[in-house]
């Protein structure tokens, strides 16, 4: 398990990644795609979407859009009438005290056939406290596919040990085919948030694969390919080795 910075710190530890170019970025935008979602607040529930493009996720809520790169920092949009935000409990700009419930469709390798599995997310994002940050930032996930289903405790508030413990689930030689359990993904060192934050490391495949530790993983780590997201998937997929990289 990877150190962590405390949630909803925007600066991901202090450490900034690199954005994708506008053409690599138009590519996956081309390919976005639309996890129905359930919001509910102190006014209400509301049935919408989460449209997420690869680097950005959006959702509309009562007529205002908010965008981050992860679940618990969603922020209006800039240019948004203020008096419309009223209908919504902020926190530093983000939306707070609020459950967010979405499906996201996932790839799985079951029995060595690939298949189509649907991840259940909630996120559960609690009132502010007096002292800074929420009462609570939980998250809780269930993996449905063929005639399995396999939840998680929803104990460890991030992403990454969340989908741990549903692998760790699943029957011996199943796994969720995306970038969590790619052979050249990773976490840095300096933290990351709840999601979207993993370093991709297929442009230097050769030299992430002699990673054995923390003083390995300092030579290439300013030099990933991109960011991504624990659930994204490319064509240059390759299932993890336990033991590999820093995160091991």
């Amino acid at each position: 398990m990877t150190e962590k910075k405390e949630r909803r710190d925007r600066t991901k530890g202090g450490y900034e990644p690199r954005k994708l170019g506008p053409q690599r970025l138009d590519v996956i935008r081309q390919m976005a795609q639309l996890y129905p979602t359930v919001f509910k607040d102190k006014l209400g529930t509301e049935n919408t979407f989460i449209e997420n493009d690869g680097e950005t996720l959006r959702m509309t809520l009562r007529g205002v859009t908010f965008e981050d790169s992860e679940f618990d920092s969603f922020e209006p949009i800039e240019g948004t009438d203020q008096d419309s935000l009223t209908k919504f409990s902020l926190n530093k700009g983000m939306l707070c005290d609020c459950s967010i419930e979405c499906e996201i469709p996932v790839p799985i390798v079951n029995q060595g056939t690939e298949i189509q599995g649907v991840l259940r997310c909630e996120i559960k994002l609690g009132s502010p406290k007096n002292k800074g940050g929420l009462e609570c930032e939980d998250v809780t996930l269930q993996l449905a596919y063929g005639n399995n289903s396999v939840s998680s405790s929803g104990t460890s508030g991030w992403l990454e040990d969340e989908l741990i413990e549903i692998q760790k689930q699943l029957p011996n030689g199943d796994f969720m085919k995306t970038c969590m359990n790619c052979l050249f993904s990773d976490y840095s060192p300096y933290g990351h948030g709840m999601f979207g934050n993993m370093m991709c490391f297929k442009n230097l495949k050769k030299e992430y694969l002699q990673v054995t530790s923390k003083e390995d993983f300092w030579e290439i780590h300013d030099r990933p390919d991109r960011f991504v997201q624990e659930t994204f998937l490319c064509t240059e997929f390759e299932k993890r080795v336990p033991g590999t990289g820093y995160r091991g």
